[in-house]
């Protein structure tokens, strides 16, 4: 076997320890019942050696039992191997040398392993009565703590050990005395928790697979295994064993405490290790075989009832959280916002998973409910999830241990379960849980694993002082458990079939609209091309009646009103078209040089007798990306405008100036002239739509439009900001198009 020390403990092979315990022996056969394998004590129990016996059929310890048992046992191996098990033939009674021992069977890939131990016991022998009486006070407790206390004290009154502890494994491996029953002058161990490095990995993994552990005696020297050459080099696999040797570092951890003897029950809910019935003797102490069964049936009904009551404590919380999650699945089908559906009805997004607060992180908006941290700190944690998160959804109950900013933020986050909707998109649902303080008594320093002894060398148990050590608990929560991911995720399914089917929506719509739209646009342009032949001859006539007329004033007057209406109308025809023959083509985007642009702007709308009347400043002018002629048609039409209701002011002035910022180029046109009312500021951007402040002022109504329409068809914005006198336009267009 290899040395043990606590650089290796978890990965020590405990099940193949090469030993048992001496207060017994074992032989083990093959599948032709020769005997393969047995304990070197097995001289101490009967008149033979090892060396007699190993590599003899089993009917050799015919004589050495003094009777003639053999055929029994072949018999009883044959039936154990034929039912593919050992426990309806356990234990078996055998006699040696006149006193009463059990047999007890397991089978293994190599054989049999049968092992020895005396009848007799240091316990009572009634357990019968006690298991009886047991059963009827066990289940009559409808309170699980005080399940967990009548249980502690029906397995003493069965075994009659010092101490007999209920030990629950927490999460995170440590384990805490949780019911305890005691002799009178013992020190409680009630609410103490240890380590989870008490109990290595390989063991509680042996904890599931056999049900009882009894150690009778710590300071017993254990008995080597024995086996044939074919064997030597191969340990016997001792894991059902009732007599497997102990490891010495558990043996050491029990004589610090002071403890002779040993025994503890698996505890199991829903196949897991629960935890144990845990018991202390301090003195050495033997229970046979029966007794054992019994206690352990004992622990199996506590097993029954743990696994029942958290079965329906689970199966409670599944239901709540599943109608709450129903309700707002029909909220989702019911409302077109997402929002409005999830944080603005009768059961919200809180009640879908047990938490005080809740975060959706949807569109580029944080929308929250309940006891959430600030938004700053909302947007840092989302920052970290989409680093970090792998899987589609994360928990933890130590948020600050893992994102140490957390900690100004325990009233609200020391608990965080998130759920992605989108990794593209940075769309996030997180719950929170605020952190729960307290205080945890340990038996020990959990944190300090090794001693120095007088001698200068390291002590091998995790420690060897076991008083009372005090931590204060800080930055966690309540866990989440199973509910609470099955519920995030089921609504995330939800919410995501929602959102698709939105989009569905949305993007039929859209076709629908750009079917409309098209077939608007080609009903503007046959219209106005179709208008444009009878204006004509409407205004040729016109004018021949005007120079026949020319001698009656009034008729000459009314025909100018005729030819006047006629060229506003071909101008407004002029302006359909245009404006319906926006978008046709596809756009193509290259570099203009805006300081030509605007000079050749500036030039053309200055003609000799505005230029007294009206000064253009132009400022910066990065250049932009786009269609040349539109950004011609854009700047045109905001300067044209910029200049025409500012003309009438004292020092009429006309500013534009372009900035980059971080996400594209913003251009600006400021004038002071008449302004526009903030009522109007949307309004004016309509086709055919003028604000109330320029009806003496020539126009068409469809200009502004169509600035709108070319923008947009940049992917930029365009609003309007009044300023102290006039009106400014902001143009926006991203970097990327």
């Amino acid at each position: 076997m290899p040395v043990v020390d606590l650089t290796n403990c978890d990965t020590e092979p405990i099940h193949i320890p090469g030993k048992i315990q001496g207060h017994g022996f074992l032989v083990s056969v093959d599948k032709n019942s020769m005997i393969t394998e047995c304990s070197q004590n097995i001289a101490d129990f009967l008149p033979t050696s090892p060396a007699e016996i190993l590599g003899r059929p089993l009917n050799i310890l015919d004589n050495l039992f003094g009777n003639r048992h053999t055929e029994d046992f072949i018999k009883l191996l044959q039936d154990a191997r034929t039912y593919q098990g050992s426990e309806t033939f356990n234990p078996y009674p055998v006699s040696i040398d006149g006193k009463p021992f059990n047999q007890i069977i397991h089978l293994s890939d190599r054989g049999c392993l049968i092992e020895f131990e005396p009848e007799s016991a240091d316990a009572r022998s009634d357990t019968q009565r006690i298991l009886s009486n047991s059963l009827s006070v066990m289940l009559a407790d409808a309170d699980l703590s005080q399940l967990l206390f009548r249980s502690a004290e029906q397995i003493r009154n069965i075994i009659d050990y010092d101490r007999v502890m209920i030990y629950k494994f927490h999460t995170d491996g440590h384990g805490e005395v949780v019911a305890e029953a005691k002799d009178p002058v013992l020190a409680p161990f009630l609410g103490l928790h240890y380590p989870a490095s008490d109990i290595p990995r390989q063991a509680r993994e042996l904890y599931k697979l056999n049900l009882t552990r009894l150690i009778a005696d710590v300071h017993a020297e254990p008995s080597a295994i024995l086996g044939t050459k074919d064997f030597a080099a191969d340990p016997l696999d001792l894991t059902y064993s009732v007599l497997r040797a102990v490891s010495p570092i558990h043996i050491q951890y029990l004589k610090n405490m002071g403890v002779a003897s040993s025994f503890s029950i698996s505890l199991l809910s829903k196949g897991k290790l629960w935890g144990l019935a845990a018991c202390h003797h301090y003195t050495p102490r033997f229970i046979n075989y029966k007794l054992r069964e019994s206690a352990k049936f004992v622990g199996q009904i506590l097993s029954s009832s743990l696994n029942f009551r958290q079965a329906r404590e689970d199966e409670q919380k599944k239901d709540r959280l599943k109608r709450a999650v129903n309700a707002l699945t029909r909220s989702l089908h019911n409302n077109k916002s997402l929002s409005a559906s999830l944080f603005e009805q009768e059961v919200t997004i809180l009640q879908a998973v047990e938490s005080t607060g809740a975060v959706l992180s949807f569109e580029k908006n944080i929308y929250t409910i309940g006891n959430v941290p600030d938004q700053a700190f909302i947007a840092e944690i989302l920052g970290w999830l989409d680093e970090t998160m792998d899987d589609a959804l994360f928990e933890t109950d130590r948020l600050p241990l893992l994102y140490p900013p957390a900690r100004l933020y325990t009233a609200h986050a020391s608990g965080l379960l998130a759920c992605r909707l989108s990794k593209e998109l940075k769309e996030y649902i997180l719950w929170f849980r605020p952190e729960i303080p307290g205080i945890m008594q340990w038996a020990g320093n959990p944190e300090k694993l090794v001693e120095t002894g007088s001698d200068g060398t390291a002590k091998i148990s995790p420690r060897t002082s076991f008083e009372n050590w005090s931590q204060t608990v800080l930055d966690t929560a309540a866990a989440w458990n199973m509910e609470d991911r099955q519920s995030a995720l089921h609504l995330k399914e939800e919410i995501v079939l929602s959102i698709n089917r939105k989009a569905t929506e949305i993007r039929l719509l859209n076709e629908k609209l750009k079917e409309a739209y098209d077939e608007l646009n080609t009903f503007s342009y046959t219209i106005s091309h179709d208008l444009k032949g009878p204006l004509t001859s409407i205004k040729g006539y016109a004018q021949l009646l005007q120079l026949s007329l020319a001698q009656d004033p009034t008729a000459e007057q009314m025909i100018g009103r005729i030819i006047f209406s006629v060229e506003k109308m071909q101008s407004m025809i002029r302006a359909v078209l245009e404006y319906s023959q926006l978008g046709q083509e596809k756009t193509e985007f290259q570099p203009v040089n805006m300081r030509a642009l605007l000079s050749e702007i500036r030039e053309e709308l200055l003609i000799p007798e505005s230029k007294e009347k009206v000064r253009i400043v132009i400022k910066n002018t990065p250049d932009l990306l786009g269609e040349k002629t539109m950004m011609m048609q854009v700047f045109s039409n905001l300067l044209g405008n910029a200049v025409k209701y500012s003309q009438f002011a004292p020092e009429a002035l006309v500013t534009v100036n372009g900035e980059v910022l971080e996400e594209g180029i913003q251009y600006s046109v400021t004038d002071n002239g008449i302004g526009i009312k903030t009522a109007d500021h949307d309004k004016v951007f309509g086709l055919f739509a003028r604000s109330d402040e320029v009806k003496n002022f020539e126009g068409s109504g469809v200009g502004l439009a169509i600035v709108k329409k070319i923008v947009e068809q940049h992917h930029g914005k365009i609003w309007i900001d009044n300023v102290q006198t006039g009106t400014t336009f902001n143009v926006f267009f991203k970097n990327s198009q």
